[in-house]
């Protein structure tokens, strides 16, 4: 069995609203050291496979047409075995 662990964020070009949000949070808590935060998600996915080869290319796939917007996200993913 195989996990892979999926980071979806916003291209670097888009604005991050929420992101902003949490960064004038984190200020008014007297973090002021805080220069910029931008929010993402965080997508598990097991898959019952023994082939990473094989599975890089299913994840890369979900990825491009579910998982993720490819106009406005990127995203990238670690495979490792169960």
């Amino acid at each position: 069995m195989l996990e892979a662990k999926i980071n979806i964020t916003l291209k670097k070009t888009i604005a991050d609203p929420q992101g902003l949000t949490v960064k004038h949070a984190l200020e008014s808590l007297n973090y002021k050291e805080v220069q910029e935060v931008r929010m993402g998600k965080h997508v598990t996915v097991r898959l019952d496979s023994a082939d990473v080869e094989k599975a890089k290319k299913s994840i890369d796939a979900m990825c491009r047409q579910l998982l993720s917007n490819p106009i406005i996200e990127d995203y990238s993913f670690e495979i490792k075995e169960l």
